[in-house]
């Protein structure tokens, strides 16, 4: 995915300096590729993380029991609040997932699950189902240069410390909280992110002027 998205910004901007913003998952993907920019010689400008974790089984022993406990309360609390059915069905799929049968298929074997679905709605699904195998799979390895790493106030199944996870991975890392969760800062309460984001960008402008 990294080299993808750096071959096809090499087509537009083929010297750089680079500016690099991934939320979740996304996060990852552009760390892999101030990585590989850094080690062509390239300048990253500013690299920036929305809210961007590695997959649990990187986290130091006791964050990712303290996760699983956080995870498995707010599970139990979105169970309760069902109807005996849709209580059933929403332990099922998770255990699915939790499992992995995904990956299990054959590339060939559609799953039943897609059966009825679009073309469209069936690429998503696979693509979900390998951009999580890949989150499962990543292990970030030392960034000499500084993240700028932005996280939100309220926690669901994230880790409540970025440094903890982020601190011995990167030289610089710069923490800035702001209002809302994970999900609604790009959807419902994107203010706040758009701010901030807007004060990197103009930073970034300041110094290349100052050049």
């Amino acid at each position: 995915m990294a080299n993808y998205y750096l071959a096809a910004l090499a087509e537009r901007y083929p010297s750089g300096p680079y500016i690099l913003i991934g939320y979740s998952f996304g996060g990852l993907v552009v760390l892999e590729m101030a990585q590989r920019l850094t080690a062509n010689g390239k300048i990253v400008a500013l690299l920036v993380l929305l809210d961007a974790y590695l997959h649990p089984h990187f986290l130091p022993a006791p964050d990712r029991l303290r996760l699983f406990m956080k995870r498995i309360r707010s599970h139990a609390q979105q169970i309760r609040k069902l109807p005996l059915a849709k209580a059933v069905s929403y332990f099922v799929s998770g255990l699915i997932r939790r499992l992995h049968f995904p990956r299990a298929l054959h590339e060939s074997q559609r799953p039943p699950e897609t059966l009825g679905l679009s073309f469209a709605q069936t690429a998503l699904r696979r693509v979900n189902q390998k951009a999580y195998l890949a989150h499962s799979r990543y292990q970030p390895r030392f960034y000499p240069g500084k993240i700028k790493f932005v996280t939100t106030e309220i926690k669901s199944f994230f880790p409540g410390n970025p440094v903890r996870v982020w601190g011995k991975l990167v030289s610089g890392l710069e923490i800035e909280v702001i209002p809302g969760d994970h999900l609604n800062i790009v959807t419902t309460e994107f203010k706040a992110l758009a701010s901030v984001l807007t004060r990197y960008l103009k930073a970034v402008e300041e110094r290349k002027e100052g050049v």
